[in-house]
């Protein structure tokens, strides 16, 4: 076994899914007689969406964002692969993050969401890494204070594995996981996952 005895379930499958289900409860009592558009950025946003869409208990619509980093960068400088595919002006619209860590690139896409003048523009992160944030944000649905470790699971990928564990992992050594993209594999195939 390759030597990653570095990781370990951050919030299990139970965790999630309960928090899940307690955000959508949050987002039906403050959109209560509206019907707000979801907006998720892929890839990783589409798990926590898909969930939470189903926690909502209001007539809605969803729609997808795709960024790219320019150049990896972590200045929150991005272009808009794929915009949304309908107007949001004079909706009320939800932009649902699967982390926020420093805080960049959602401020970003705020602003570029703003100026196509929603009648409102709320966020929901599952995973709020407010230990790392560079620009101030109001984040009023959390789902969870990550701590600052990398995390991967559930939507989350490294390299684009990792995205369909149902649990979140905490990696202690990111280096090493990317020097053995797989060894956590080989990790979650020797240890006891927790039960859901």
């Amino acid at each position: 076994m390759t030597d990653i005895a570095f990781a370990s379930v951050l919030y299990s499958e139970r965790d999630i899914q309960r928090r899940v289900a307690e955000l959508g409860g949050e987002v039906t009592a403050h959109f209560a007689g509206r019907s707000p558009v979801l907006i998720s950025v892929l890839k990783g946003g589409a798990i926590f969406l898909a969930d939470l869409i189903r926690s909502v208990d209001l007539p809605l619509r969803v729609d997808f964002m795709s960024i790219s980093r320019y150049g990896g960068s972590s200045s929150g400088v991005v272009r808009v692969l794929k915009d949304l595919d309908q107007d949001v002006g004079g909706e009320d619209v939800l932009l649902v993050e699967d982390i926020v860590d420093t805080g960049l690139t959602l401020s970003y896409l705020l602003t570029t969401l703003a100026a196509r003048e929603p009648a409102s523009l709320t966020v929901c992160t599952l995973l709020d890494k407010s230990v790392r944030r560079i620009t101030p944000l109001y984040i009023p649905f959390r789902g969870f204070d990550c701590p600052d470790r990398f995390v991967v699971g559930y939507g989350l990928d490294h390299e684009e594995r990792y995205r369909n564990l149902p649990f979140i992992l905490a990696v202690g050594d990111q280096s090493a996981l990317s020097e053995h993209p797989d060894a956590l594999s080989e990790f979650l195939r020797e240890m006891s996952v927790p039960e859901a």
